[in-house]
């Protein structure tokens, strides 16, 4: 067996066991990048990132692959970040973990020269990981707000109440799939890629991929306004169809159509271009060690962290028997309301409504999500969970000023029907409105010991019913957030 074959075997075979002991990580990303639109993209990366690799393999193969043990560092790393993710009950922390440890694995079995070789290559396999979603509010926002600017200039009567849009042809709503968050994605994966094969210089890189990704949140907005324009010559209906054909199937390609149009008079690579110069790779590696101690040691740390990880995912405590909301002075319990609204808790042990009702005739709505602890699946912290269900008729249509810092939102049901929400994540005995904060604390609390249990605590009023006011003086009434969080708590 060559030199060559011995180091691709075994980067063969660490790979091969790294995806064993995080099976459960790979499907998960697998599995986004085949059911959602945001990253089918990453299907077609795979066999580009194969490519790229095949470019670099006649200029590479004259290299000596070695044993390199500082990449042992790069593994521990990547196994930390694995862990954090698991920890916080974050996907997006454990897939990267996944890709940096598959990327050291490269490094241990291959040696710095060829890490330096497979440089693009390696770095590009980071948009793998499924990220961006957290964009979705922004982009609404965003579209919706570029789209009523853009109303107005043309002369066309619009009103704007969050991300919903009132003009005289109908009633409009920029919705997460209209965020263009998917193409934004996938123009980033584009245009890296694109960046590198037509340029050399690192700023004409820079400004390409800039300049690409602003240019598909503007022609967003100018698609979520052509579609209003066309509701207002046609008919909404007629325009909706028209929307979806337009968005689905030639949107995307005439952005990128445009984009590599407008930027090709500045491409300054050849396209006979050697894909990666080898000079300065040659010479004596440094810093290697016997494959007897290297491969075991590269192994070890994924296994170790993994265990790390499995022992402090187990850990819970017990929520009370019945959790408790006081009534606060001035108010009194009520009924549920006409129009029903009910948060999500998915994989909650346990879930609390109640209604409350003060003499001016306002309605707060209070519910709690209870955990004894939190895992995938059953977060306090999570896309879909909170105050908006997916699945219902709510829709979230913008971002309110806090509520004794909690996370403020106004709410819309077709109708119209306006309500406003205050989040709390209460984790490690502590409340909080942010969910950064709230994920930071549920690392700190599983990794050093710390209560597991958390609730999601939301105050929630319609529009009409006193809204963010009463919400306020609800809270205020009942001694604040961390006190109605402490009663829930509170084991009786």
């Amino acid at each position: 067996m060559t030199r060559w074959q011995k180091h691709l075997s075994a980067l063969a075979g660490l790979s091969l066991a790294i995806l064993a002991i995080f099976h459960a990580d790979a499907a998960d990303m697998a599995g986004i990048w085949w059911h959602s639109s945001t990253f089918t993209h990453c299907l077609l990366m795979v066999p580009m990132i194969g490519w790229l690799v095949s470019q670099r393999t006649t200029l590479l193969k004259p290299l000596m692959p070695v044993w390199w043990w500082p990449a042992l560092i790069w593994m521990a790393g990547a196994a930390f970040v694995w862990l954090v993710g698991e920890a916080a009950g974050v996907g997006l922390f454990r897939q990267l973990g996944l890709v940096l440890m598959l990327q050291g694995a490269v490094a241990v079995t291959l040696g710095e020269k060829l890490v330096r070789g497979l440089l693009f290559p390696l770095g590009y396999a980071l948009l793998l990981v499924p990220f961006g979603e957290e964009l979705v509010p922004l982009l609404q926002t965003l579209t919706a707000k570029i789209s009523i600017v853009l109303l107005h200039l043309s002369g066309i009567p619009a009103e704007i109440e969050g991300v919903f849009i009132t003009t005289r042809a109908g009633f409009f709503e920029v919705a997460e799939a209209c965020s263009g968050v998917n193409f934004l994605i996938a123009m980033l994966a584009y245009s890296v890629f694109a960046a590198h094969l037509c340029f050399r210089s690192w700023t004409r890189r820079i400004v390409f991929v800039s300049a690409a990704l602003a240019t598909t949140v503007l022609a967003n907005a100018l698609r979520a306004y052509g579609t209003m324009v066309a509701a207002e010559i046609w008919g909404i209906e007629r325009a909706g169809g028209i929307d979806h054909v337009f968005y689905g199937w030639i949107f995307f390609g005439l952005v990128i159509l445009l984009v590599m149009l407008v930027a090709r008079r500045w491409f300054d690579r050849p396209a006979n271009d050697v894909a990666v110069n080898v000079t300065g790779l040659d010479g004596t590696p440094r810093s290697t060690g016997p494959a007897k101690a290297v491969l075991p040691a590269a192994l070890a740390l994924p296994l170790l962290f993994a265990a790390w990880g499995w022992l402090i995912g187990g850990r819970s405590a017990s929520l009370p028997q019945t959790m408790a909301i006081a009534i606060p002075a001035g108010w009194a319990a009520a009924s549920s309301e006409q129009m029903a609204w009910m948060p999500r808790f998915d994989g909650a042990d346990q879930r609390l409504v109640r209604h409350f009702a003060d003499a001016k005739g306002r309605r707060v709505t209070v519910a709690i999500g209870g955990y004894v602890r939190q895992a995938e699946g059953r977060e306090v912290v999570a896309f879909g969970q909170g105050a908006v269900d997916p699945d219902s008729k709510w829709a979230w249509s913008a971002a309110l000023d806090p509520v004794d810092g909690a996370k403020s939102d106004r709410l819309l049901h077709p109708g119209p029907v306006l309500r406003d929400a205050a989040t709390w994540y209460v984790v490690d005995g502590r409340a909080t409105g942010s969910p950064r904060a709230a994920k930071l604390a549920g690392l700190k609390a599983r990794l050093l010991g710390g209560d597991p249990r958390a609730l999601s605590l939301i105050v929630s009023a319609e529009e009409g019913r006193g809204g963010r006011d009463a919400i306020t003086d609800f809270v205020s009434a009942s001694g604040g957030a961390q006190a109605m969080a402490d009663r829930a708590l509170e084991t009786r």
